[in-house]
């Protein structure tokens, strides 16, 4: 097949296959200074770790950037956690109808992004799912639970009657933007997991830029940004995520100089019902189930890791059809891995958007 169509690769017995390379269509700047080092941090935030690479001379100020580091991740959390009690976004849906809450900056941001990303998708990315989530099993868990966890013993696949009462609607979200305001219209459960988390991995690149260390390489839970270049004058490299680490596709690298990567797949939160059904945990808002169209992964490159973070999960919901075209109608780089079911000899295929082509060497 052409990758247009879905290109698949067969695994050679004995032979890695070779990794492809995407490249970004401009390098600018230079390398940095003679002398600097390589400096590595790392640590836990949002329930999965972080990482940042950085170059620099030696006497920098390590706990200082640190301390930074935290402060900027711990303050998407007090604004958009949904496991944080505490935080802007739980208060908003804990909110009695009517009241007009103004949105910190930050998240104000995020909201709005979110939903250019449902309407331009359809609803197939909605900030407005919290309770659907929840009510499949994979929404927060302690204080703000609004439904079992799926991985608990009492948690039980939710009816069809179940899922059409819970409220699920980005267009009917009262949302200001001018103002910054959103309304809670009564039941309202927002859920930004699929996107905020993009958005510190910007935030965190921009503090670095702030602190006069442009050449870096940040990650949160897999989401990267990377920036500048590292002493011998290469880009930060990284390989994409794979569904599987058999799936038998061979590796994709990347050079991230001013780009960013997001991944959503499958294989990362995933039950079998009491009636032995397959779940994923990527629900589709329109039809208010877990996606059945065999998408094992979306890897999304752009500017910017808020804008791949939601538009991975977007695409990962429209499958691997009707994502790659819309792919392809708005310029996205995208890679689309699809889990071909045993009547067509099983094992994985991928497809790449045009854009995503486009980097490719």
């Amino acid at each position: 097949m052409s990758p247009t169509s879905g290109t698949t690769h067969a695994r050679t017995p004995g032979l890695a296959p070779e990794p492809r390379v995407l490249v970004p269509l401009r390098i600018d700047g230079e390398p940095p200074a003679l002398g600097q080092l390589l400096h590595a941090l790392d640590g836990e935030t949002m329930g999965t770790t972080w990482s940042v690479r950085f170059i620099g001379p030696s006497g920098l100020r390590l706990a200082a950037i640190e301390a930074a580091i935290v402060g900027a991740c711990d303050e998407v959390i007090a604004q958009m956690s949904g496991w944080d009690a505490a935080s802007d976004l739980s208060r908003f849906n804990r909110a009695p109808a009517g009241t007009v809450c103004p949105l910190p900056d930050d998240f104000a941001t995020v909201l709005d992004a979110a939903l250019k990303i449902a309407a331009a998708s359809g609803g197939a990315y909605d900030p407005s799912a919290g309770a659907l989530v929840a009510l499949w099993g994979f929404g927060p868990s302690g204080e703000t639970a609004l439904a079992p966890r799926h991985d608990d013993p009492a948690f039980r696949a939710p009816s069809p009657q179940d899922c059409a009462r819970v409220h699920c609607g980005w267009d009917a979200l009262p949302w200001d933007g001018a103002r910054r305001t959103l309304t809670q219209a009564g039941g309202v459960a927002l859920d930004l997991s699929a996107i905020a988390k993009g958005f510190a991995v910007d935030r965190v690149s921009e503090l670095l830029g702030a602190l006069g260390l442009r050449d870096h390489l940040v990650e949160i839970g897999g989401e990267l940004r990377g920036a500048g270049l590292k002493p011998d004058g290469q880009p930060w490299w990284v390989d994409l995520e794979p569904p599987a680490a058999d799936c038998g596709l061979a590796p994709l690298r990347i050079a991230l100089h001013g780009l960013s990567v997001a991944t959503s797949g499958d294989y990362r939160k995933c039950f079998v019902d009491t009636t032995g059904q397959w779940r994923s945990h990527t629900i589709d808002p329109r039809t208010r189930r877990p996606v059945e169209h065999g998408l094992a992964s979306v890897a999304v490159v752009h500017d910017s890791a808020m804008a791949a973070d939601g538009w991975s999960t977007a695409l990962m919901v429209l499958g691997p059809d009707e994502g790659l075209a819309l792919a392809d109608r708005l310029g996205l780089a995208a890679r689309l891995v699809r889990r071909r079911p045993p009547a067509e000899g099983g094992g994985f295929e991928e497809r790449f958007s045009a854009a995503m082509r486009a980097l490719m060497l």
